[in-house]
């Protein structure tokens, strides 16, 4: 049986390396999870920069929260969909 475009999706993102900057658990640093090719590409500003919307989000009760717009443009090419 063929699987849904959802479900191979699903598959193809937990085959990703997924990972947090300091490789931390995210509940206890607060910071975002990203792909490891793509965590290398932040410069220090930009890294902060995604933390603090991710700590922002977290105090606001939030498990999901977006990247900042400039990052997300960065890191879009380095997505891989199934």
């Amino acid at each position: 049986m063929a699987l849904a475009k959802s479900q191979r999706s699903l598959k193809a993102w937990g085959k990703q390396d997924w990972r947090t900057k300091s490789g931390k658990p995210s509940s206890k640093t607060c910071e975002k999870h990203c792909r490891s090719i793509s965590c290398n590409l932040f410069r220090a500003a930009q890294d902060a920069a995604t933390t603090a919307a991710k700590r922002k989000g977290k105090a606001a009760g939030k498990q999901f929260v977006k990247q900042p717009k400039s990052i997300a443009s960065k890191v879009k090419k380095y997505r891989s969909y199934a």
